[in-house]
């Protein structure tokens, strides 16, 4: 089905971000894997290139963009399987944080430099023993003085081990539950400031992924991001924009993996023939073809709607769940239709597969969407 959200300005972009792609990532993506996470270099080239913090506006030394040129990245990135650069994380996720929350001290400050590259973002939410269930965390950040003081830690942080900056949900009242949640914002060369592990995951191979230790950590109070006590709140406003982009990468990732096995089937013979020759070939690439048109329909009508800012967490949660699981879906049966090859690293549906069933855990697992989607289904008979 055709496309109908983007104009010719929005061809133009994608076509810079594709060759922006090709050139600076797919070539040295391999090598990034061993090493455990890209280079400063690749953010500070995005940032000249302007593809990141598309929708920061121009007072802030972003391009004012509409959300699209955002969604148009992060599908150029998904497309040919890079899981590496956390652009979207750092633009989509905690730039807004910013955008929506900040003074104008803090936007002014951090949003040109998130905009060039010369800052890389991260935002901390999950500990070791509170993951979706944000409202029982235990990093605490204690009012003393004019500064907070901050102990406690988080794990599963994605660009942990680069960033310059930390958007760390914590209690600043403890035993408030969820109205003691605030946001903090946290400098990567605070003392006390410790980063872990960079840890070890099945995909994401490239991804730097980090524990961080907040052992006395003193930060002003003016670090504070919005409302003292409204930090759930803030994260629950901008987990529908997460989960929409998770969705768009899900769909162009589906899109991605039809490709690569469409063309492998055809190309790879068995018993004399092209093993895309064979029925059952052929009904399970009917299968994919119909998934993949059909959530990247519904996806883009969460788009269009998120334009128009009537995308509600609702909404969000359904394109999430069921983009992320039919995702899974179809990288397990473009495996299979691999064969041994399908479990070799060198082949791009292997690392997607092992990249992406970590979609249906992270921005919430799929028994978190499916809780939100009941709840509001329930209350509408009720």
């Amino acid at each position: 089905m055709k496309r109908t959200l983007f104009n010719e300005d929005h061809n133009i972009f994608r076509a810079s971000a594709r060759k922006f792609v090709e050139t600076q990532i797919v070539p040295f993506h391999a090598e990034w894997e061993k090493q455990g996470q890209v280079p400063r270099s690749l953010w500070r080239a995005a940032g000249e290139a302007g593809f990141l913090c598309c929708t920061v506006p121009e007072e802030y030394g972003g391009p004012g963009a509409d959300f699209l040129y955002s969604a148009i990245f992060c599908e150029e990135v998904a497309r040919v399987g890079a899981s590496g650069p956390a652009f979207h994380l750092h633009s989509e996720i905690v730039a807004p944080y910013l955008i929506h929350y900040g003074t104008e001290e803090q936007k002014k400050y951090w949003l040109p430099k998130m905009v060039s590259g010369e800052v890389i973002s991260a935002v901390a939410m999950t500990e070791p023993g509170a993951g979706s269930d944000l409202q029982n965390i235990k990093t605490t950040a204690l009012p003393e003085g004019e500064d907070f003081v901050i102990n406690g830690q988080k794990v599963f942080i994605s660009n942990g081990q680069l960033a310059d900056l930390v958007v760390l949900a914590c209690k600043t009242d403890p035993g408030a539950a969820g109205k003691g949640v605030s946001l903090v914002l946290v400098e990567g060369d605070r003392a006390g400031f410790e980063r872990g592990r960079n840890l070890e995951k099945v995909g994401y191979k490239a991804q730097d992924t980090s524990e961080l230790f907040f052992n006395d950590v003193r930060v002003p109070k003016t670090n504070l991001l919005g409302v003292e006590g409204k930090g759930f709140y803030q994260l629950m406003q901008q987990l529908a924009q997460e989960r929409l982009v998770i969705a768009i990468r899900s769909a162009t990732c589906i899109e991605a993996a039809l490709d690569w096995t469409v063309k492998y089937t055809m190309e790879r013979k068995a018993f004399g023939k092209s093993v895309s020759d064979f029925q059952n070939t052929r009904f399970k690439l009917a299968e994919i073809k119909s998934q993949a048109v059909m959530i990247r329909s519904f996806v883009d009508a969460c788009l269009a709607a998120h334009l128009k800012g009537d995308l509600d967490s609702n909404t969000a949660a359904m394109a999430k769940l069921q983009s992320t699981e039919i995702l899974c879906q179809v990288l397990d049966e473009c495996v299979q239709l691999h064969g041994g090859y399908g479990y070799m690293w060198e082949y791009p549906i292997t690392r997607a597969w092992a990249d992406n069933r970590m979609t249906r855990i992270a921005g919430g697992s799929s028994e978190i969407m499916k809780q939100i989607i009941s709840k509001e289904l329930i209350s509408e008979y009720s």
